[in-house]
């Protein structure tokens, strides 16, 4: 038998951290995922994806995810259900995470910054430039 999901997105809000009696880490945050297809209108259909990590990966995505930043996760799909706050019984399908990657490093989406080409951010802006290197300064 297999139960493996591989999804890439992006988080909805920043990852809620909590602990079990226990003093174990689990936190729980939503991934945006784009369906591959269109709709008839042209637009790609999106689905949001409950994900749930746990012990010192919970702690690493408390860390370092925040709304709007891209992450993969690799894990499997668990359905379980509970019986809520009024007595009515509730299903919920989510994906317990086994790894979670962070695909964006961790400034390129500061708030309040436009996403531009700046110059500033282009490694080769001064491309062409002659550079002055002496003889010295070759490690050979």
């Amino acid at each position: 038998m297999l139960n493996r999901v591989v999804l890439i997105g992006r988080l909805t809000r920043d990852p809620e951290l909590r602990y079990t009696p226990n003093g174990i880490a689990v936190v729980t945050f939503t991934l945006a995922v784009d369906r591959r297809y269109t709709n008839q209108q042209g637009n790609r259909e999106t689905d949001f994806i409950r994900i749930v990590a746990w012990r010192q990966l919970a702690e690493l995505c408390a860390n370092y995810l925040k709304k709007g930043r891209l992450a993969g996760v690799d894990g499997r799909l668990q359905i379980r259900s509970f019986d809520n706050s009024e007595g009515r019984r509730v299903t919920v399908a989510e994906v317990v995470a086994e790894d979670v990657r962070f695909l964006e490093p961790a400034g390129s989406r500061q708030e309040g910054r436009p996403e531009s080409d700046s110059s500033a951010d282009d490694p080769f802006a001064q491309d062409g430039e002659t550079i002055d290197i002496s003889d010295d300064d070759l490690p050979f």
